[in-house]
């Protein structure tokens, strides 16, 4: 299965500022693609629009040809959100927000960390480390092809970071999940994907080295 992006634009308004023009690429099923950009690009505008929550101005998102909108029923392109107390319901508890996903404690929840009780519980309840546990479930449902992980882990400790990273990967390569992550640590990027594309002047531009020299981790 791929993701492609075709000659993508975006401007706020009309007659707005122009955020990105004529961005193209392709991600497999079997990929760990990162997306890196400096601050102001649209990192997460351009997210957006590739989970199918924003149209473009021009250009179109398809999954093996088909156009992203055109499809119905759940979208099988996920989005992670850099901010979780942002994309769940405050007054809903925690375990409303598996329900969203079509998702029920079992192995997976388990190795990702959520505990019991933390399902009654309220969002302002938890951490944003907990949260984001969730938020990953959630998207993880049964339906997933691909997964925009757009600053996950930015608000994380180091340890947090490496735990949620860890199952992340484990959890995509063992179900053919593709993974597109996006952020602007190139150090993040070259820890966790197969290939790096840098976001500038209106073009995806590979990283032709992504070798990485120790662990940010360690």
């Amino acid at each position: 299965m791929e993701l492609t992006a075709k000659e993508l634009s975006f401007s706020y308004g009309d007659g707005g500022r122009q955020i990105f023009q004529n961005i193209s690429f392709r991600a497999g099923s079997t990929e760990r693609v990162g997306l890196m950009a400096g601050s102001g690009f649209g990192k997460t505008t351009l997210c957006r629009i590739l989970a199918g929550y924003e149209r473009p101005q021009s250009g179109a998102v398809y999954l093996d040809e088909k156009p992203l909108l055109s499809l119905q029923g759940k979208c099988p392109v996920q989005m992670i959100f850099q901010h979780p107390e942002q994309s769940v319901d405050p007054v809903r508890r925690m375990g409303h927000v598996l329900k969203e996903g079509g998702v029920q404690l079992g192995e997976m929840t388990e190795r990702l960390g959520i505990r019991r009780e933390w399902l009654s519980r309220y969002p302002r309840e938890l951490s944003g480390g907990e949260l984001q546990r969730f938020c990953i479930a959630r998207a993880l449902g049964e339906g997933t092809r691909f997964i925009l992980a757009d600053e996950i882990s930015t608000m994380l400790d180091l340890a947090t970071q490496k735990e949620i990273w860890l199952f992340l990967l484990e959890e995509t390569r063992r179900r053919g999940i593709g993974l597109i992550a996006v952020s602007h640590s190139e150090g993040l990027l070259r820890e966790v994907c197969t290939r790096i594309m840098r976001l500038e002047r209106g073009r995806a531009v590979p990283l032709t080295d992504n070798r990485m020299e120790g662990s940010i981790w360690m």
